[in-house]
């Protein structure tokens, strides 16, 4: 590192446009004192007087005379690369991909409402949706993707993290079907053949922990993808299907005759949430999408999940 104080730029620009210790303490709002100091620091950094004494005022060495030409514009450069950036955020220009990776869930409800706000406010802005076949922060680390929308997993510790809703597991099967036409008990729904949703091997969950603190066990006779495809089986099957509320909220045109109905065990309570790397916190563009997801999913959301 180059032992350097930055922070002389500006009262060495001072000192050579006001030509006097007591002009640019002034200028900078500092004692007379304190600016004597930094002149004595900025003679020991360059070698040089700098100002001199000529009568009762101060002239500048050719070394200075040299350097007030450059000063100015030396100070300008530091505040762009190190301070904060001072061209506001202009949507309407704004010319920028962005890259959201979330599940099939998440993209048939949002992604319409989504794209009208961005439109709106950003004609010239392109959302991008890629699945999330598994729980992986390194797209985000590397820049891969921008947000990454669902129940947070195993990610970095760095990673940030904003709750964009609350959803819930319930169940859905067909209307007419059997186990609708009195009570769902834990019992009776054990008793049913299901379709679940699983991305890797595993494919049990927090619905067959709660059935088998009761000495039950549910028979899982088909393993999909997704939510949306555990549904569309559910409406024209007997299988009964599990999925968060939001989920069938948004898979209505495809599973028409379906019936929802609430678990007959209780489950943990669904977060989803948004998460991105740090270094794009200050990004203005970047924060404005993350404020643009957290408003549309507070608009759609609540009356599907609450």
């Amino acid at each position: 590192m180059i032992p350097l104080d930055l922070n002389l730029l500006p009262a060495l620009e001072a000192l050579l446009s006001e030509g006097s210790v007591t002009g640019a303490a002034r200028r900078l709002g500092l004692s007379v004192s304190a600016m004597s100091r930094t002149l004595a620091r900025l003679r020991a950094a360059t070698g040089d007087p700098l100002l001199v004494r000529a009568g009762r005022g101060m002239v500048p060495t050719p070394r200075a005379a040299a350097l007030r030409e450059r000063v100015g514009g030396l100070t300008a450069e530091v505040l762009a690369v190190l301070g904060p950036s001072p061209q506001p955020l202009e949507l309407g220009t704004l010319e920028r991909a962005f890259i959201i990776r979330a599940n099939e869930g998440f993209t048939a409800l949002f992604s319409a409402a989504l794209l009208t706000a961005v439109m709106q406010a950003a004609p010239r802005v392109q959302l991008r949706f890629v699945p999330k076949p598994v729980k992986d922060a390194a797209p985000l680390r590397e820049g891969r993707i921008d947000l990454e929308i669902g129940v947070p997993g195993e990610g970095g510790p760095e990673l940030r993290t904003r709750l964009l809703f609350r959803d819930r597991f319930i169940g859905a099967a067909r209307l007419g079907h059997a186990l609708l036409a009195a009570p769902v008990t834990p019992e009776r729904y054990a008793a049913c053949r299901h379709v679940v949703v699983s991305r890797g091997e595993a494919f049990l969950g927090p619905v067959d922990d709660a059935l088998a603190a009761l000495g039950l066990r549910r028979e899982i006779v088909a393993v999909v993808p997704g939510f949306p495809d555990a549904l569309r089986i559910a409406a024209r099957s007997d299988l009964v299907a599990l999925a968060p509320r939001s989920c069938l909220a948004a898979s209505q045109a495809d599973t028409t005759g379906l019936a929802g109905f609430a678990l007959p065990v209780a489950t943990p309570e669904l977060r989803i949430s948004a998460q991105w790397h740090p270094r794009m916190d200050a990004d203005p563009a970047h924060r404005w999408l993350r404020e643009t997801v957290a408003g549309v999913c507070r608009a759609f959301a609540a009356p599907l999940t609450g």
